[in-house]
């Protein structure tokens, strides 16, 4: 049996060799070799075994003098690189009501900012700047819906009916961005908030098909089936490493510590670590984080800084959101810091499209520019385009539990009919609303543990 999910292509060879690079290695022995596959036919039975081998080498390799970066994957190393200051150990001040309130606006704001960016998931600037430049909607503002787009406009930029657009949906598809949140949930729920890396793992096996995962979680699955153990199942033969699919997964962890992002972001890197390493770890406690201190910041601004302050101040994606932020502060216009960032990554790459870093500027470039507003945030979340429904998830949550389910316009939040459809077993089609009352569940239980 040929499946083309459980295989490499030959773009991760060039996946591959640019993660070397910026993870600092000394690849100059392994060019050829990277450049001989990069051609080859990777459907090739051998080809496959070549490239594996190729990335044990790559595995190796030492880190080349005067990289500027200090990067480590393990939590205790990641604490001690944080930057000096307060780390956020507290816990949530609100009161039942104003609570629930705030679960559900984040479950609500994840399930609205991922549908808006789930039908164009995958199409780049020309494409849905164009439709929705064509079809006088720019800049985005709503729903994408397949109904009101003149037929012409649809051929012209490839909008096909995939069954995912507003007008077509009864409620939140299935995503992985929501499977993910499902996951925490019902992993927290089994394992209490003592959980694992070794719980998630068996978690995944028992209860995740290994079809409904991506990238570096296929990777994971696969090193996982293959009895590699975590945190070696993040590393073994992955290319994705610093992809986007630990961040995507944060979200929940944040919930099940409402104003505590120190907390948030442990709970995180259990859960990252099975996948993920260095800058794939810190997007999602970055993320957790940023959706814990949501509860009870004063502006997204706030929520940004409580996530940086749980990932090392040295790193990648620290320099990337601190460079954000300091546009912000510069008084750079949202466009010009769209523009910015497509400079510095090509959306064209995939690479470069689903990187933890990229992303994680989008959603930064999101909820700074977004002037508090929940539609305008997660808007300014899709447009810049890059992972389209990750992106919009990530700062529906953040916004949702920032001002509650009650602040959230209709518009937002009718369409999905308190209705959500996953991939987990036992959660295949949901109420929103009691996924929140069983997160309020798990916060009791987490703050109870202490």
């Amino acid at each position: 049996m040929k499946h083309a999910w459980l295989v490499f292509h030959g773009g991760d060879v060039e996946t591959e060799r640019l993660q070397c690079e910026q993870e600092g290695k000394e690849i100059g022995p392994l060019l050829p070799d990277f450049e001989r596959l990069s051609a080859a036919d990777l459907a090739n039975p051998a080809e496959q075994t070549a490239f594996g081998e190729l990335m044990d080498r790559a595995a190796q390799l030492p880190v080349r003098a005067g990289y500027p970066y200090v990067e480590p994957s393990d939590l205790e190393g990641i604490r001690a690189e944080r930057p000096a200051g307060e780390h956020g150990g507290g816990a949530s001040r609100l009161g039942d009501a104003e609570l629930e309130d705030r679960v559900a606006g984040a479950w609500l704001g994840r399930c609205a900012g991922c549908l808006l960016g789930k039908p164009v998931e995958g199409w780049r600037r020309p494409a849905m700047w164009g439709l929705l430049k064509d079809s006088g909607r720019w800049p985005l503002s709503d729903y994408f819906r397949y109904g009101e787009v003149a037929p012409e406009v649809r051929e012209r930029h490839g909008m096909r009916d995939h069954g995912v657009w507003a007008d077509q949906v009864d409620g939140m598809p299935e995503d992985d961005d929501t499977n993910y949140t499902t996951v925490g949930l019902a992993l927290m729920k089994q394992y209490g908030p003592g959980f694992t890396p070794e719980n998630v793992a068996d978690f995944w096996l028992g209860n995740l098909p290994i079809l409904h995962t991506c990238t570096a979680e296929r990777v994971a699955y696969r090193n996982l089936v293959n009895e590699i153990p975590p945190p070696a199942s993040a590393s073994v033969r992955n290319p994705y490493r610093e992809w986007i699919g630990a961040q995507i997964r944060a979200d929940f962890f944040g919930y099940a510590a409402p104003g505590a992002p120190e907390k948030a972001a442990a709970l995180a890197w259990r859960d990252a670590c099975i996948s993920h390493v260095k800058n794939g770890v810190y997007g999602e406690m970055w993320a957790a984080a940023m959706v814990a201190a949501a509860f009870t910041a004063s502006s997204p601004r706030a929520c940004v800084e409580a996530g940086l302050a749980q990932i090392p101040a040295h790193s990648r994606l620290a320099e990337a959101l601190r460079q954000v932020m300091g546009w912000r502060d510069a008084g750079i216009g949202y466009d010009e810091a769209v523009e910015r960032l497509h400079a510095a990554w090509d959306e064209t790459r995939g690479h470069d499209w689903c990187h933890t870093i990229s992303n994680a500027m989008v959603v930064a470039i999101a909820l700074l520019w977004g002037e508090g507003d929940f539609g305008r945030t997660i808007c300014r979340a899709v447009q810049p385009c890059f992972d389209t429904d990750c992106n919009g998830a990530t700062t529906g949550s953040v916004m949702g539990a920032l001002l509650g389910a009650k602040a959230l316009p209709e518009q937002w939040t009718g369409v999905l009919r308190d209705t959500l459809h996953t991939g987990v077993a036992g959660y295949h089609t949901v109420r929103i609303g009691e996924m929140a009352r069983e997160t309020l569940g798990v916060i009791e239980r987490v703050a109870a543990a202490g």
